[in-house]
């Protein structure tokens, strides 16, 4: 397949901090690839370094086959970018937030009517801005980057501090866009949102790679860490190995009809990032 982004020992500093240090890895055509971390890693960073927004002090950040650094205003509209503190501009409606950006992008009106029905907002189309739920300025920031109809689009913490319902819906947008053969490069802290939508992650703390591939891929090298989860009688659970060093234990809990209910629990995500560094993912 087809090398989209490129980076290759990307480092970057902030005064005395090292923000990013030494991070390679690439992105495949059509793949959802995630940035999965904790919020200060160095994830928004990184999109900035590969969009040209921010220089980075060593290595090689490459989009399309191009140095980062020297991108165009042509090569800029190759791809899209979702980023919170990228404006929305209160004052103006939806419709008239995305025009702006339409008129950059060679995008038609019919475009931007596409954009919004797209994304749900379609009835909200005259609505200001600064009348928007938090979930609706996500909808109408996705909006301006599925608008321009990018072969990339970079995605930076897209359902933060959303609701589930919410999120899910952007989850669809995202799964619809990658059908259409788009390239999704997406920063996130949560988990299950990395499982349900990556084809290739890589996990980072304070700045470093600490572990890459596949979501299934990554739980089975951590495959050490299934348990059995015991529901007792007394309604306690507890946990115990999951091989032959507790099998007395769980058939005496049978036998005196102790255990109600036996599951096996599978390293996921969350689990392997806490044992790598001993922090939760979602902080």
């Amino acid at each position: 397949m087809e090398k989209i982004i490129a980076a290759d020992n990307i480092v970057k500093s902030f005064g005395n901090k090292r923000v990013l240090d030494g991070l390679s890895f690439s992105v495949l055509k059509g793949q959802i690839f995630g940035l999965l971390g904790p919020s200060g890693a160095g994830k928004t960073t990184l999109i900035k370094i590969l969009t040209g927004q921010l220089t980075r002090d060593l290595g090689i950040a490459e989009i399309n086959g191009l140095d980062s650094a020297k991108l165009t205003g042509e090569d800029n509209k190759k791809f899209g970018i979702m980023m919170d503190n990228f404006g929305v501009y209160e004052r103006l409606s939806c419709y008239e937030n995305l025009k702006i950006f339409a008129k950059i992008y060679g995008v038609k009106n019919d475009g931007i009517l596409n954009a919004l029905k797209k994304v749900g907002l379609e009835d909200a189309k005259k609505t200001s801005a600064a009348k928007l739920s938090k979930g609706m300025r996500s909808r109408l920031r996705l909006a301006r980057v599925i608008m321009t109809d990018s072969d990339i689009l970079f995605l930076d913490e897209p359902t933060s501090g959303l609701d589930p319902a919410t999120a899910d819906e952007i989850h669809k947008m995202m799964l619809a866009e990658k059908e259409k053969g788009k390239t999704i490069f997406l920063t996130t802290h949560t988990m299950s949102e990395a499982e349900k939508l990556c084809d290739d992650i890589v996990m980072i703390n304070e700045g470093k790679i600490v572990e890459h591939g596949s979501p299934k891929e990554i739980c089975r090298r951590y495959n050490h860490k299934r348990m059995l989860k015991i529901h007792l009688s007394d309604g306690s659970d507890i946990r115990l190995a999951h091989d032959e060093s507790s099998a007395e234990e769980v058939a005496e809990l049978i036998k005196n009809g102790c255990a109600e209910t036996i599951h096996t629990t599978e390293p996921n995500l969350e689990t392997v990032f806490m044992e790598l560094t001993g922090k939760e993912l979602a902080i």
